[in-house]
């Protein structure tokens, strides 16, 4: 399998696994295939970068991610073979998506 079919199964996988969790998502790059595009879209305010390998160098993944989020929260989706999907995000950005969590949710503050 070629690395190109891979990513698009990838993509297809995730954007799957997030409809099952009710988002109204779909492959970014199969309508225009412009680059810059998110690998998935329909998660407001995440710039989503897909990654389904099994060595990833998550420096380069956020930097691409990072460049191509116009204004969105940069996020690379990863896994590898047989594991289950990740997210990384810069620091930042996490606080401001679990502070934001924080003030519409109670949360026990003695965990």
């Amino acid at each position: 399998m070629n690395s190109r079919d891979k990513g698009k199964r990838g993509e297809l996988e995730l954007a799957k696994t997030l409809r099952g969790y009710g988002y109204d998502v779909r492959r970014g790059q199969q309508y225009c295939g412009a680059n810059g595009d998110a690998d998935v879209v329909g998660l407001p305010g995440i710039h989503i970068e897909c990654k389904r390998v099994e060595r990833l160098n998550l420096d380069d993944a956020m930097a691409q991610a990072k460049h191509d989020a116009h204004g969105k929260i940069p996020a690379v989706f990863h896994r590898k073979n047989h594991g289950e999907w990740r997210v990384t995000l810069g620091l930042e950005d996490f606080m401001r998506i679990y502070g934001e969590w924080e003030a519409g949710n109670e949360i026990d503050k003695e965990i």
